[in-house]
């Protein structure tokens, strides 16, 4: 028993000692100049790229064990790394490196009638700790956009990605102490058990923001038990809206891309919404092309394709992250915006239309972080808007919305300068 205790009280003060390392790299990263940080960036790119066969053969262990403990497909693709996504990692680290750094920015200023300068500055967060799943890409991507924003970030990935990240964080290190930048700045979480993880939430002094990514259950419990702001990344129940005015080529492409090109990611398309006007037209064609895919929908789309199964009230509001579909038919724009509102996720919505009017009531009026008109729900996605990379999208409405990049991933200070202003 006391050697149990001992062994308990050693792992907490571990995780203690894992804060306090990346408060003090926050300290550090104050005096990050734009420069340094660029050049470990382009660091970071080169070296995924040099180190290439040794990520891939750690990532292939992961895959490995995956499918032998009976990992779904979709999952086991968002855990799987190719030459080609490393060569998207590298590129979105070069376009992280391109941006305008944020920190020291003066984005509002004026003299108040005291006589006094007023100015709001960017600068950083702090300690960021990331909390995701299966996702080895999103582990360099995270740490450049947090690099960028002079954060320190403790990574704490999915132990179904565990070889695959700590070849990852190896090449990220090497990048951060060639530009003299502090190791610590990028940590992982060397242990996988949940007690190490509400160790870290309850570390309030030290860490700044949680940022959890994955699936629901993980992000409710990690809001439950946090001590720390926690900016949360819900599931993603995304739609697309056919309208009666859409050209139906195009409205077949961006159903098509928005479910089958990635289905087990959060902007994938789970739910397809068809103005009745129509549905006839394109339900029966597209479930041809999407024979791979499970459709279970509403009472008048099963009339028009036999295959449709029935949908359930639950099947409304689930996020399948799998090769299934929701389908309805719907009397309108109106109906899709109520339908829409009532069991989205508000991540992702788009609808397709030639209407411009119509369009922009779908626009104003879905209560989501990204809203799209004429492209897949794939489009919202930080290297997609420009971002270069993102460390998730929030489903929040405070602080940052949508994909977060760099910018997000900073607050802002008041500097006041005055010339002997006292308060009467």
């Amino acid at each position: 028993m006391i050697e149990t205790k001992q062994h308990e009280t050693g792992q907490r003060a571990s995780m203690r000692e894992l804060a306090r390392r990346a408060h003090d790299a926050s300290v550090s990263m104050l005096s990050a100049t734009p420069e340094q940080k660029t050049r470990a960036i382009r660091a970071m790119a080169r070296g995924l790229l040099d180190a290439q066969a040794q990520i891939l053969d750690a990532n292939a262990r992961d895959v490995g064990a995956a499918w032998a403990a009976g990992m779904g497909s979709a999952k086991v693709d968002r855990l799987t790394l190719t030459v080609a996504r490393l060569r998207d990692m590298a590129d979105g680290l070069e376009t992280v490196a391109d941006l305008p750094d944020p920190i020291g920015r003066v984005f509002a200023e004026s003299v108040v009638p005291s006589g006094m300068r007023v100015s709001r500055v960017r600068v950083p967060l702090g300690v960021i700790l990331f909390i995701y799943e299966a996702r080895p890409n999103a582990t360099a991507d995270a740490a450049a956009i947090c690099l960028k924003a002079s954060n320190a970030i403790i990574l704490r990935g999915g132990s179904e990605a565990k070889e695959s990240n700590s070849a990852i964080v190896s090449v990220l290190s090497d990048a951060l102490v060639s530009e003299g930048l502090p190791a610590a700045a990028i940590q992982t979480v060397p242990r996988y058990d949940h007690e190490a993880v509400n160790e870290l939430l309850g570390m309030n002094d030290s860490i700044d923001l949680v940022i959890p990514r994955g699936g629901e259950s993980l992000i409710r419990t990690v809001a439950k038990h946090s001590t720390i702001p926690v900016l949360k990344h819900f599931k993603g129940n995304c739609h697309v809206y056919v309208d009666a005015a859409a050209d139906l080529r195009m409205a077949e492409e961006i159903v098509v891309n928005s479910k089958v090109q990635r289905p087990g990611v959060c902007n994938a398309a789970e739910k397809l919404l068809v103005h009745e006007r129509v549905a006839a037209g394109l339900l029966p064609q597209l479930a041809q092309r999407m024979d791979t895919v499970e459709l279970r929908g509403d009472d008048a789309s099963r009339a028009l394709v036999a295959r449709i199964g029935p949908a359930t009230e639950d099947d409304w509001s689930d996020e399948y992250l799998d090769l299934i579909m929701g389908v309805k038919v719907v009397g309108g724009v109106g109906e899709a915006i109520e339908h829409i509102n009532r069991y989205g996720s508000a991540h992702t919505d788009t609808i397709v239309t030639a209407d411009e009017e119509t369009a922009m009531r779908f626009l104003h009026e879905v209560d989501s972080a990204s809203v799209l008109w004429n492209a897949s729900t794939r489009m919202a996605d930080g290297g997609q808007v420009g971002l270069g990379a993102e460390i998730g999208i929030s489903t929040d409405k405070l602080h940052a919305r949508g994909p977060m990049g760099v910018e997000e991933l900073t607050s802002y200070k008041w500097l006041l300068i005055g010339d002997g202003q006292l308060r009467a």
